[in-house]
């Protein structure tokens, strides 16, 4: 914990997404992306319980691409996001809580096609907001011990 009591976290780190069934994921915090965005496979535009919602599936475990979680979850807004590549592409954005080490809060996320990085989840500046300092040459600082 630094003086201003923010957490330090690393560039790389683990987070849980409850609502998505997912406990351990590693992402790729990166403070140079306003949203964060992470991998998803058949994204598809539903209706449950009268509300807009997406469904798509999720490998949650990189070194196990066979095991896939198939998720729903509402559309809080749909945005033009200019990838790093430089492309803009119309996302889907959904909001649900996430955990690092003993922090739990709300996010958005985007949901895009990240097949060609290394991490499924990039973690942007408004999921870090003012909870954290990131102290790039660290990782995985944010765990529980």
């Amino acid at each position: 914990m630094s003086e201003n009591n923010k957490i330090i976290i690393g560039c790389l780190e683990s987070i849980a997404l409850p609502e998505l069934g997912i406990d351990d994921l590693q992402v790729r915090v990166d403070t140079g992306a306003k949203t964060s965005s992470l991998h998803v496979d058949n994204i598809t535009k539903v209706v449950k319980s009268g509300k807009r919602c997406v469904s798509f599936d999720i490998h949650p475990d990189s070194h196990n691409v066979e095991r896939i979680v198939n998720c729903t979850a509402a559309i809080s807004d749909i945005r033009k996001v200019k990838s790093s590549n430089g492309t803009t592409e119309q996302r889907y954005v959904i909001r649900t809580p996430v955990v690092l080490g003993s922090e739990k809060w709300s996010i958005e996320i985007t949901l895009t096609d990240r097949s060609d990085m290394s991490y499924l989840m990039l973690f942007g500046r408004e999921a870090i907001g003012s909870k954290f300092l990131v102290d790039p040459s660290q990782v995985f600082l944010g765990v529980k011990e």
